[in-house]
């Protein structure tokens, strides 16, 4: 598997970004204790270790449980949780043969798991930052169950964006209606 070359139409969605996480912007929410301001995440991201145990299921089915677990951490943005591949159930995803192109981390597959989809993706391509994350898997979690400990997460506004939705997240976060130049 290649890293990906910076090109001239990937620099370009880099810097079309208006807030890289230096400052909040007005309409920011305030944190409460114990709470992280999705604004003061930075851009370009950054991966951080996961403490706590992440757990994606289907109904009855695990698809993936990890104590190994990372998270993408990008202004505005709901953080994006992997999980190395040994800790993934692969065998029931399925190709959707619909790849995405990441600007900051590079080109994902994305997958089906039965009836949901999409379910999961996975950089097969990566920038130089994001080798550590290359093969992990990450999941969408407006159909499937997934948790950071014992917290049920939600999805990130909008449905396009991964991002786990936790209660230590002050916002807003970008994917709803009027938050593309985020």
């Amino acid at each position: 598997m290649e890293v990906l070359a910076l090109t001239a139409g990937v620099a370009a969605a880099r810097r079309h970004w208006r807030y890289r996480g230096q400052a909040r912007p007005p309409f920011a929410d305030t944190p409460a204790p114990g709470q992280r301001s999705v604004w003061d995440f930075p851009r370009p991201p950054a991966i951080e270790p996961v403490a706590q145990t992440l757990t994606v299921a289907a109904g009855d089915d695990v698809l993936a449980r990890t104590d190994r677990g990372v998270r993408v951490l990008e202004t505005a943005g709901a953080p994006t949780y992997y999980i190395p591949p040994d800790d993934v159930d692969a065998a029931g995803l399925v190709d959707l043969q619909q790849p995405t192109l990441c600007e900051w981390k590079g080109l994902a597959r994305n997958f089906a798991w039965g009836e949901v989809a999409p379910a999961a993706w996975c950089y097969e391509r990566t920038f130089p930052e994001f080798l550590a994350i290359r093969g992990w898997f990450a999941f969408h979690p407006g159909e499937l169950r997934c948790l950071v400990g014992e917290e049920r997460v939600r999805p990130q506004p909008g449905g396009y964006y991964g991002g786990w939705v936790t209660s230590d997240l002050a916002g807003p976060i970008k994917g709803g209606p009027g938050s593309a130049g985020w």
